[in-house]
């Protein structure tokens, strides 16, 4: 039996779908059969559009307990209980609406000692809308994860069986979790231990309208809220950056973040995304515009302003995200855009991508965000805070805050490149836009056999595909990223407009210990679960390396298992299609290093013409 390397928060086969069934009528004539059929149809659909409760209305434990009477909730049944006062200074307030991984939830709207959540028993809940997922805000409380199978029912009368699991609120992975408090509340006082929460995703059908939604039977599965992530119509993705690390920044006090990110597509209407992973406290943006640059941190013009539910800035809480209002404006395809948001407060840690090979700008004090000019910019910054998206929209673009789109509305959805330092542009000439993504991106915009999807970079170096570099919670100075398999629903599943993942990662595995076996063991796991989402999966073979200094004949051999398994067994484990990059970059006459031409210098990473190699190499039909 195939050994898992990680134990994943979601099973995400869809095991059923449609429900109503016509009885065996042997003996009755097709026209007679046929009215019974739409009979049981319309039944079926008549269940499905009546109205079970709301899942508030459901609420049967208490977990959130105050400070001053910590005797008032029981959470695990052992009088074990979430602060108020740690979910209030996280920015999770009662009734406060969160986006996470592009889902739009509600933390309950009770005070301190009241029923907040759902103990998981096979009630049906009313849900609607329509999208790629199911968002469940749940925790664990039996002292590991949680797991049981509930059902979708659509308003058509179809239904889809899901498998939810929720890991466990005190032990669960931190690298998951979407926020950690300090403290657990007990009878006898605060522990100094921490309270995790998750968002969990489930796939849906496409295309159908959800009516309800029937819980899995398991009374240590707690549900606090659930929505549908919607799709994300006459949107796609252009520009993205995975947040790998939450280091100490500045601090910055009443300043000015000017950022520059590099557009893959373009068109009339824009919209950008904020995100405050890994944080333990809210963050504030006081306003935020965006501009074509010019150069340096001059704009092209006058920055345009974008507003947050209507507003000119918002707060964001911690582990959540905000997508800005759509913005009629035209962004350009190929192009530099600058993102600009004020920070009001002092900022002293933060989300960030770390390795932007781009230089970004950073105020004197001050609301600078409408500079036309780039006087007050006096300092630079070489990675991308806070920043997380750019996407942009046809003249239909519809709401904020939806995940992945899929390219499910007509649209020419996105490529998402899931990868390392190779593919974050280690190497690369600064400034200059060479990583190969953006040379991807140039050839879909130059041709025209297949749709110009955008293409979203979501390569961190450092990155692992089975290990955590970055633990996930707290301050730190390791920015190498959670594991591919811990990041792929935020990094890759949640992305607008997903369509096709593209899987580059893996020597950095090899060449920390890992085998091949765990290695192909996470490739399998990404790409079952990609696959369960409707994604077209590329994988590419992993590059030579030898003469680096971690690059041993032990590590190659590593490296080949892992690169036989892609070539003659991934498309078995449903890949759909190999990009032997290790072909393309290898040399013919010593296999196990880099062609001389290609190699940066450091023997692990290819240069500017290693990058374009890669990426002239690509199939555009397999995407």
């Amino acid at each position: 039996m195939r050994r898992r390397v990680w134990s994943t928060t979601v099973a995400l086969t869809v095991l059923s779908v449609l429900t109503a069934a016509v009885p065996a009528t042997a003996a009755v004539p097709a026209k007679t059969a046929l009215p019974q059929a739409d009979a049981v149809r319309a039944t079926a659909a008549s269940q499905a559009r009546e109205r079970p409760p709301s899942l508030e209305r459901l609420f049967d434990n208490t977990a959130v307990s105050d400070d001053a009477r910590p005797a008032g909730a029981d959470f695990d049944g052992s009088g074990r209980s979430l602060s108020a006062q740690d979910l209030t200074a996280a920015g999770w307030t009662p009734g406060r609406s969160l986006t996470v991984q592009g889902a739009r939830l509600t933390w309950p709207r009770r005070t301190p000692g009241g029923p907040d959540n759902v103990r998981a028993a096979g009630q049906s809940v009313r849900v609607r809308g329509h999208g790629d997922a199911l968002a469940f805000l749940v925790a664990g409380t039996g002292g590991g994860e949680e797991s049981g199978t509930g059902v979708v029912r659509y308003l058509d009368g179809s239904s889809s069986s899901y498998r939810l699991s929720a890991p466990d609120w005190r032990g669960g992975p931190l690298a998951t979790k979407a926020v950690a408090l300090p403290h657990v509340n007990t009878p006898g006082g605060q522990l100094a231990e921490k309270a995790r929460l998750y968002v969990v995703t489930v796939p849906l059908t496409r295309g159908r309208s959800v009516g309800s939604v029937e819980l899995p039977d398991n009374g240590d599965l707690h549900v606090f809220a659930l929505s549908v992530r919607s799709d994300s119509p006459g949107w796609t993705g252009s520009w993205a950056a995975s947040t790998s690390g939450y280091p100490a920044v500045g601090p910055w006090t009443d300043r000015t973040l000017r950022l520059v990110v590099h557009t893959s597509a373009g068109g009339p209407r824009v919209r950008i995304r904020l995100d405050n992973t890994f944080a333990a406290a809210p963050v504030r943006i006081g306003s935020a515009t965006v501009a074509v640059q010019a150069s340096g941190a001059s704009p092209r013009g006058a920055p345009v302003p974008l507003s947050f539910g209507g507003s000119g800035g918002t707060e964001i809480p911690a582990g959540a995200q905000a997508f800005s209002d759509p913005l009629g404006f035209d962004v350009p395809a190929d192009g530099n855009l600058l993102v600009s948001f004020h920070l009001p407060g002092t900022v002293a840690a933060a989300p960030v991508h770390s390795l932007a090979v781009q230089q970004s700008y950073v105020s004197e004090p001050g609301d600078h965000a409408g500079d036309a000019a780039p006087d007050a910019y006096t300092s630079t910054i070489l990675n991308w805070p806070l920043l997380t998206g750019v996407d942009v929209g046809d003249e239909s673009g519809g709401e904020p805050g939806g995940g992945s789109g899929g390219g499910s509305d007509g649209g020419p959805g996105s490529v998402v490149v899931l990868g390392d330092s190779i593919t974050d542009g280690e190497k690369s000439t600064r400034d200059a836009n060479r990583r190969w993504p953006d040379l991807l991106a140039d050839r879909l915009r130059e041709q025209s056999v297949v749709p110009h999807h955008g293409v979203l970079n979501q390569g961190i170096s450092a990155n692992r595909v089975v290990t955590d570099r970055y633990v996930g919670d707290g301050v730190s100075a390791d920015t190498g990223g959670v594991s591919a398999l811990h990041r792929l629903d935020r990094d890759v599943l949640a992305q607008t407009s997903a369509r096709t993942i593209v899987v580059f990662q893996g020597i950095n595995d090899v060449r920390w210990g890992a085998s091949a076996e765990q290695v192909v063991d996470g490739l399998r796991e990404i790409t079952e679960r990609a696959r369960g989402r409707g994604l077209r999966v590329l994988v590419a073979t992993i590059v030579p390396c030898a003469g680096e200094a971690r690059c041993t004949a032990e590590v190659d051999a590593r490296r080949s298992a892992v690169n036989r398994w892609i070539r003659s067994g991934a498309v078995d484990a449903g890949v759909d299609g190999v990009l032997d990059f290790d072909a393309v970059l290898r040399d013919p006459g010593d296999p196990a290093r880099m062609l001389s031409v290609y190699d940066s210098g450091d023997h692990l990473h290819p240069g500017d013409a290693g990058l374009a190699a890669l990426a002239a190499s690509v199939d555009l039909g397999l995407l």
